[in-house]
């Protein structure tokens, strides 16, 4: 049983074209697979509707008569009771289940279910925040709470980075530099407190701006 954890929006998109590419080139068996977010959902169908927006190379796969959304035995559960049917169907599946972070969503019902069997993996595809349940199950913790109740983690914790939608320091630093002359200040609001300092100083010194690191609470009124 594979349990992911993942974003509506363009992650669970890139996340099923991937699986398709999979099961369609045989590299894996045929399984069950649920789509378990009705945002996910409506956002994917969003997607299958405006194809000349993707890149030279998808649109030459979609030409080909490939459906990059379908692929045998993937099911969509946006209703409560296709989602709540989930349990009753034997591994081996996936489900797919936003939020991407574990701190709310379908996917919480999903890891209190299966968390505590060792049999199961539970994936990370994108960062988790610190103060989230998937940071602290990232981190290894064996017990979380999930709505209210202690649960026991057996399960096998696994964390994978190529699929990160944000760009790295350098690419953030070059994308400031490059609209230098039009700013005034720069708020650095995501990130380890670390990695947002370093960025600041980092602005500040090269580029001559004035850039912050709000605190939590911290409000900021901007003139226009």
């Amino acid at each position: 049983m594979l349990v992911i954890p993942s974003f509506s929006l363009e992650r669970t998109q890139v996340l099923l074209f991937e699986i398709n590419d999979l099961v369609e080139n045989k590299r894996i068996a045929e399984v069950p697979v649920f789509l378990d977010s009705p945002l996910g959902i409506k956002i994917t169908e969003v997607y299958k509707k405006y194809e000349s927006y993707f890149n030279a190379g998808t649109q030459a796969i979609i030409k080909s008569g490939d459906d990059i959304f379908k692929f045998p035995r993937l099911k969509f559960t946006e209703n409560v009771q296709d989602s709540k049917a989930i349990r009753s169907i034997p591994p081996p599946k996936i489900v797919i289940a936003g939020s991407g972070m574990s701190n709310g969503g379908r996917i919480l019902h999903h890891e209190k279910d299966y968390l505590p069997d060792k049999k199961n993996t539970l994936l990370f595809i994108g960062y988790q925040a610190v103060g989230t349940t998937g940071r602290l199950l990232e981190e290894g913790e064996k017990k979380v709470k999930i709505y209210g109740e202690e649960i026991t983690v057996n399960a096998r914790i696994v964390s994978i980075s190529g699929y990160s939608a944000h760009r790295d320091t350098n690419g953030l630093f070059d994308f400031v530099e490059a609209m230098k002359d039009d700013l005034q200040k720069v708020f650095v609001v995501m990130g380890e407190p670390k990695a947002s300092s370093f960025l600041s100083q980092r602005i500040h010194d090269y580029l001559g701006l004035k850039a912050f690191v709000p605190k939590k609470g911290e409000s900021v009124e901007l003139e226009f």
